[in-house]
């Protein structure tokens, strides 16, 4: 039985063809090759009307316009989001602190995340809370003797 396809159906091998040609020249080479029609004929500038291609760039150029708008304006929104969530956990005396991170909007933990660091990092960024008596508001009833509505009445 022999390795070799010689029948009827086998590929046609060009034996006088050079082992460093490829097959696209094999076929261009070949003595039946006809040749291509398109090759001759130039081309003038401009396939499409110029007036048909200076409407798409210019369509291109308003829509590249309004998507760089509304990449902004959702930069903004996002930064303005990132300030709200950060002013929600209420552990920072100034929610521009924390640096913007896109991370943070979509997981929760790594926003706490950031703040733990930010905070054992800097802990005089921290909110600071009033504890204790601050020495205002209601004092309940003052017995110093000193009535001011009897004052007024001429008392």
């Amino acid at each position: 039985m022999s390795d070799v396809n010689t029948g009827p159906d086998a590929p046609q091998v060009d034996e006088t063809a050079d082992s460093n040609t490829t097959p696209a020249e094999t076929v261009e080479n070949a003595p039946d090759a006809q040749p291509d029609d398109n090759a001759d004929k130039t081309t003038d500038g401009d396939t499409f009307p110029r007036e048909v291609v200076d409407k798409l760039r210019k369509e291109n150029a308003d829509w590249r316009t309004r998507v760089k708008a509304a990449e902004d304006e959702a930069d903004k929104l996002a930064r303005r989001l990132h300030t709200a969530l950060v002013t929600a956990t209420n552990r920072l005396e100034n929610s521009a602190d924390l640096p913007y991170d896109a991370k943070h909007l979509e997981d929760a933990e790594q926003l706490g995340a950031a703040l733990d660091a930010l905070l054992a990092d800097r802990p005089y960024l921290a909110k600071r809370v009033v504890k204790g008596d601050a020495g205002q508001g209601n004092r309940g009833d003052a017995e110093s003797g000193v009535n001011l509505l009897e004052l007024l009445r001429g008392r």
